[in-house]
């Protein structure tokens, strides 16, 4: 008997669930090699924007969008909370109650409940928009990964961002999405960071972390002047293309 997702699933969701997987890989991997975990967090981001475009090209099928979010809540939500969790674990002794015990798993799971807070609100009033509100988890994730990467390794830093996307995520700051062309700029950035990135001082890593940070501060007031109205995706786009320019570029 054959599953049942044959005949209704088509490539672009199969990509969509390679991101799922990634997710898992990189949260397991975060146990072991902080670093891996990052990079295949960033991996993860690539193919949320890939499976926007293979949607594009060869078209997308009911369950897309559902795929879509539930994909990025392992990528983005869960896997980016056990960096962060490994990594302060590594930094304090947590064996006895103490307010940064407390700090230590909140923070991380906070980050994860919102996230799917915001997936599920992007899913259900953004899709489509040319524009999300709050940040992106796609973009919080690539920051907490490319941080890693550039040699941040001060767990109360990344624990306070952590916390501070966990907030964000939530806000009602308007966020455009990213055109074709800063999209892909973006993915090149990140595949760099993947690939290679202690070479020449960590500056892929680092590279993609001003980018990733200038969008975050400066997207919401800037980058609706900064690009073209022929520039912009095709109208009613798969809500992966939509959700992977929140950053398989920077931006969900």
């Amino acid at each position: 008997m054959e599953p049942r997702f044959v005949g209704r699933l088509g490539v672009a969701d199969a990509v969509t669930v390679a991101n799922a997987a990634l997710g898992f890989l990189a949260a397991v991997a975060a146990t072991v090699e902080p670093e891996l975990a990052a990079r295949l967090v960033l991996l993860a981001a690539v193919a949320d924007g890939l499976d926007g475009v293979v949607a594009r090209k060869v078209g997308s099928t009911p369950a897309g969008e559902y795929l879509d979010s539930l994909a990025d809540v392992a990528s983005f939500g869960v896997a980016p909370a056990v960096l962060v969790f490994v990594v302060a674990r590594g930094r304090w002794t947590l064996s006895e109650p103490s307010a940064v015990t407390v700090a230590v798993f909140s923070v991380p799971a906070l980050f994860v409940a919102m996230a799917v807070v915001r997936l599920g609100l992007y899913t259900a009033y953004d899709v489509g928009n040319g524009h999300t509100e709050g940040v992106p988890s796609t973009l919080a994730a690539t920051i907490l990964a490319a941080s890693v990467l550039a040699g941040v390794e001060e767990a109360p830093v990344l624990l306070a961002a952590t916390g501070a996307f966990a907030y964000l995520m939530v806000t009602r700051v308007t966020y455009p999405d990213l055109f074709a062309r800063d999209a892909l700029a973006m993915g090149g950035l990140q595949a760099l960071a993947i690939l290679v990135p202690a070479a020449f001082g960590r500056a892929f890593p680092r590279l993609l972390l001003g980018a990733a940070l200038a969008y975050l501060l400066l997207g919401p007031r800037f980058y609706w002047r900064e690009t073209a109205p022929d520039e912009s995706a095709p109208d009613e786009p798969d809500v992966r293309e939509v959700e992977g320019r929140e950053v398989g570029d920077p931006r969900g």
